[in-house]
C-alpha cells in the first residue's frame, strides 16, 4: 500500500550534473586494420574496413590456443557477426575530433561473440593489442576473457556481458544518462535473436521506443543478429519462431530496417551508416537493424550444423590448417598460415611424445560427468510411473537432461532462452500434478530464476532443478557465469532444498529420491519442497 503523504513543496536544487568519472576505454586506433578491405558507402565513396574473413581466421586461431589450454570457446556467433562488427567499428573509428567513445556507446549483449571483437580490434592495434595477445585468450594471465568483463578489461569493455539479454537494458540506461547529461552520443547495442527471448530484453525492447517517443533518451541503434540458432539447435524447431517478435518491433515504435544479407559487408555497412543518420535525425524513433545472418559462417560444416557451431569444433591443432584455409578460401596470409602450421606442428610433437612414452600399467579410470546422473534419475522415475516433465531453456545438452528427452519422448519442452519463464512454467506444472524439472547453468537458475523460485515456494508448487556449472570454473566462461552465490541465494528460500552432488552416482540417487519423496508427500496432502 502507498504511504499517505501531505502536499509536497518543490525545492530549489542546483542543476542536475553527473559525477565526473573518467572513461577508461582505449582511444581511437591511430592505424588502419592489418588486413583491410575496401567497400563503398551509400554515397559511392570508398571506405576501408577490417576484413571480416581475417577476423574469422583469427578467431579460429585464438580459439585453438584456448582449447589446447583446456577452455571451451565460441565460434558460430562471432563468425556470424563479423560483418556487423566490422561495419560498426568502421563507423565508430572514423569519428574525427574526439575519441570514438565520446561519440558512441558500444554494448555487446552477445557476450559469446566477444572473441570476435578482440580479433577485430587486434587488427587495428586497439589498446596496443597484438596477435600474440590473442594467443592468451581465456588464459588466467589475459584480460581477454571468454565473455567481456569490464572489471578486468576496462580499456576494451564498457559494459560486462555474458548472460543473454542483460546488455540491452544497460544500454537503455546509457542512452538515458547521455540525454540527462546533454551529451551528443549514439548508443549501439548488438544482440542475438536468442537473447531477444529473455524477459529483461523484451522489457527493454518495449521501454526504449517508449522513452524515445517522450524524447527522454539519446539516439539508439539496436542490431539484431537473426540466424534462428541457439546453443542447442534451431530456435524455430526446438522452441518457437521469433519472426512475430521481430515483426512487432515496428508497432512498439522502432524504425525497423531489414538487412537480408548479413554476410554482405557492403550492404551491412551501408545499413549501419543509414541507421546512424536516421537515429540522429529523429531520436524519437530508435532504429532496429534486423539482420539475417548465418551462424558458423565461413566453414560449411558449422554453417550446416543445427547449432551453427556454437562451440568451437576443433579440440586441438590437428585440423587447424584446413579450417583456416576454408575460412579464407585458400588465401590465408603468410603470418596466419605460419601461425596455423605452428599449432599443427605442436600437435604432431605431442602425438609423437605420447607414442614414445612407456605404456601405462595402471587401471583405466572411468570418467563420467555429474550430469549423466540426472538423465538416469529422470528416466528411472518415468519408468516407475512418476509424471516427470522436462522444461528446458536451451541448455539440456550441457546439463545432461537431453539424454532423458531422447529416451522418453513427449515429456519435454524448450521454452527458449528464458530462465525465469522456465521455472515459473515448472511451478504451474507442479500445481497441475506433474513433477517438473528445470535445467540450466546454476548462475542463471539462481539469479534470473530467484524470484520464480520464491514464488514457487509461496505457491506450493515445488520443482526439481538440475543446475550445473556451479561455483568457479577453471578457464571457462568467466565471472558472469560463475555461481558463487548459489547456496546463499537459494538456501534461505522456504521449502527449498539445495543439494550439492559430487559425482554422477550421487546425482542419480539423490534426484531419484527427490522425485519419490515429492510424489509421496504431495499425494499425501503435504506441500513438499523444491529440490535444486
Amino acid at each position: 500500500m502507498a504511504t499517505e503523504v501531505g502536499p509536497v513543496q518543490a525545492v530549489e536544487a542546483p542543476p542536475l550534473r553527473p559525477l565526473n568519472i573518467p572513461n577508461r576505454l582505449a582511444g581511437t586506433p591511430k592505424q588502419g586494420p592489418k588486413y583491410p578491405i575496401k567497400i563503398r558507402n551509400a554515397s559511392g565513396q570508398e571506405v576501408v574496413l577490417a576484413d571480416p574473413v581475417m577476423t574469422r581466421a583469427l578467431v579460429a586461431l585464438m580459439d585453438t590456443h584456448a582449447v589446447i589450454g583446456g577452455a571451451a570457446c565460441h565460434w558460430g556467433g562471432p563468425a556470424a557477426l563479423a560483418e556487423i562488427m566490422a561495419s560498426i567499428h568502421g563507423v565508430m573509428f572514423a569519428e574525427k575530433g574526439r575519441p570514438w567513445h565520446e561519440a558512441y556507446n558500444f554494448v555487446n549483449d552477445a557476450g559469446h561473440t566477444e572473441n570476435g571483437v578482440y580479433a577485430l580490434r587486434a587488427q587495428y592495434g586497439f589498446d596496443g593489442m597484438t596477435f600474440d595477445d590473442l594467443k592468451k585468450f581465456r588464459s588466467i594471465e589475459s584480460k581477454l576473457t571468454g565473455h567481456g568483463e569490464s572489471h578486468l578489461n576496462p580499456e576494451g569493455v564498457f559494459i560486462s556481458n555474458g548472460p543473454l539479454g542483460s546488455g540491452i537494458p544497460v544500454a537503455q540506461g546509457l542512452a538515458l544518462g547521455d540525454k540527462l547529461a546533454k551529451r551528443d552520443r549514439v548508443t549501439f547495442c548488438i544482440i542475438s535473436d536468442g537473447a531477444c527471448m529473455e524477459g529483461e530484453a523484451k522489457e527493454a525492447m518495449a521501454a526504449i521506443p517508449g522513452l524515445a517517443g517522450r524524447n527522454e533518451i539519446n539516439p539508439f541503434i539496436l542490431v539484431v543478429s537473426d540466424n534462428d540458432t541457439k546453443l542447442s539447435g534451431r530456435i524455430s524447431k526446438d522452441s518457437f519462431t521469433m519472426e512475430p517478435t521481430f515483426a512487432a518491433m515496428a508497432s512498439l515504435g522502432w524504425n525497423v530496417r531489414h538487412v537480408t544479407e548479413g554476410q554482405n559487408l557492403e550492404k551491412v555497412y551501408q545499413a549501419v551508416e543509414q541507421a546512424v543518420a536516421e537515429a540522429k535525425g529523429d531520436p524519437r524513433r530508435p532504429v532496429c537493424l534486423w539482420v539475417k545472418t548465418i551462424k558458423g559462417y565461413g566453414v560449411k560444416e558449422t554453417e550446416q550444423n543445427s547449432s551453427g557451431g556454437h562451440g568451437f569444433p576443433l579440440k586441438d591443432g590437428e585440423k587447424i590448417i584446413g579450417f583456416v584455409e576454408e575460412i579464407t578460401g585458400g588465401k590465408t596470409p603468410t603470418e596466419l598460415k605460419t601461425w596455423a602450421e605452428s599449432l599443427r606442428k605442436s600437435w604432431e610433437e605431442k602425438q609423437a611424445a605420447k607414442k614414445a612414452a612407456p605404456a601405462s600399467t595402471g587401471a583405466t579410470v572411468k570418467k563420467e560427468k555429474v550430469q549423466a546422473g540426472f538423465a538416469r534419475a529422470m528416466t528411472l522415475a518415468a519408468k516407475e510411473g512418476l509424471p516427470v516433465v522436462s522444461i528446458s531453456a536451451d541448455l539440456p545438452g550441457s546439463t545432461g537432461v537431453a539424454a532423458f528427452q531422447k529416451a522418453v519422448p513427449g515429456r519435454s519442452f524448450d521454452i527458449g532462452i528464458a530462465e525465469a519463464n522456465m521455472i515459473s512454467t515448472c511451478t504451474g506444472l507442479a500445481k497441475t500434478g506433474f513433477l517438473p524439472v528445470a535445467d540450466t547453468f546454476s548462475q542463471f537458475g539462481i539469479t534470473k530464476g530467484n524470484l520464480p523460485l520464491i514464488m514457487s515456494a509461496l505457491s506450493q508448487g515445488p520443482v526439481v532443478a538440475a543446475f550445473t556449472h556451479a561455483g568457479f570454473q577453471d578457464a571457462a566462461d568467466g565471472a558472469s557465469h560463475e555461481a558463487t552465490t548459489y547456496f546463499s541465494a537459494v538456501s534461505s528460500i522456504p521449502h527449498t532444498l539445495a543439494i550439492a552432488v559430487s559425482c554422477s552416482e550421487q546425482a542419480e540417487a539423490l534426484m531419484l529420491e527427490a522425485f519419490r519423496r515429492l510424489a509421496k508427500e504431495r499425494q499425501g496432502g503435504k506441500e513438499g519442497e523444491s529440490a535444486l
